[in-house]
């Protein structure tokens, strides 16, 4: 199956009330462990890829390994740009064969955010490839960017709902109270924002910053209208910790394969936990 925009899925998450996962994709072991817990649980998911990972394993080896992974497990699978900078970036990924991408304009003023939002979509929609937009700043750290969670701002749900209406984004992500990276502390998410932007738009809210939330906090933002969630931090975590277990037992290993299986199987195990949590079981 080839790779397709989330437009595949997203608006059925947004009717029967799940959420489709995006996983990041970091190297080959990540979009092994991602696809192989997804055809266990038979679900959709987004490989979700950032600019920084986009460096680090370049982009003719990202595309390829999204549509092996495609291919091979007959999933409908979206290959999507996380958090793209620029409108540039965002064409460079669509030419190169990507399905989806994020255009994240948190950083400029609103009306700028809308302009440049409206002319990725325009660009995107002719190649049928979906896009997502966002609003607010979220707190935490993503690749080389941090933003102080004293610096974070709640999205205004007046501002995300026009938003929607001017930009015709195919989801959008808006800042609830999550953070990039590990969540430290009480998770306070505005549940009453979710809810009050999801029953105005016709298009699921994206939760961003999805590790580290308890599991009841993610449900009752299933429940208020979140249809995609990000984990990437989770999925880190628990690859490093199954490589430094390895290594620690034993100072003898130096073959990759010897720590990188453990670590790939680490994280089919959170993946399909998530996968089960989020509800996106046999929707594929």
């Amino acid at each position: 199956m080839p790779l397709v925009s989330m437009n595949e899925f997203l608006p059925k998450a947004k009717a029967n009330k799940f959420a489709v996962g995006q996983f990041n994709m970091n190297n080959l072991e990540f979009a092994k462990a991602i696809t192989e817990a997804a055809m266990a649980e038979k679900s959709p998911f987004i490989f979700g890829v950032s600019e920084g990972a986009l460096k680090y394993m370049g982009i003719e080896y990202t595309v390829a390994i999204a549509e092996a992974a495609a291919k091979q497990s007959g999933l409908p699978i979206a290959l999507h740009l996380d958090h793209g900078s620029t409108f540039e970036v965002a064409m460079k990924c669509i030419r190169a064969g990507f399905s989806s991408v994020m255009f994240d304009g948190s950083h400029h003023s609103f009306e700028d955010n809308i302009r440049l939002t409206k002319e990725v979509v325009k660009a995107a929609r002719a190649m049928g490839v979906s896009v997502e937009g966002e609003l607010g700043t979220i707190g935490g750290v993503e690749d080389d960017i941090s933003v102080d969670e004293a610096d974070a701002a709640l999205a205004k749900p007046e501002e995300a709902i026009r938003f929607y209406e001017e930009t015709g984004v195919d989801c959008v992500a808006i800042a609830v109270g999550t953070a990039h990276g590990m969540y430290k502390g009480e998770v306070k998410i505005r549940y009453d924002i979710i809810e009050e932007v999801a029953k105005a738009i016709p298009v699921p809210i994206v939760l961003h910053g999805g590790s580290g939330v308890p599991d009841e906090a993610i449900r009752l933002s299933i429940a208020a209208g979140v249809g995609k969630i990000n984990v990437n931090t989770e999925n880190q975590v628990a690859c490093t910790d199954a490589i430094r277990e390895v290594l620690n037992k034993d100072a003898k290993v130096y073959d990759p394969r010897k720590y990188l299986t453990p670590a790939k199987n680490a994280m089919v195990e959170v993946v399909r936990s998530k996968i089960q949590l989020f509800g996106s079981s046999n929707q594929a």
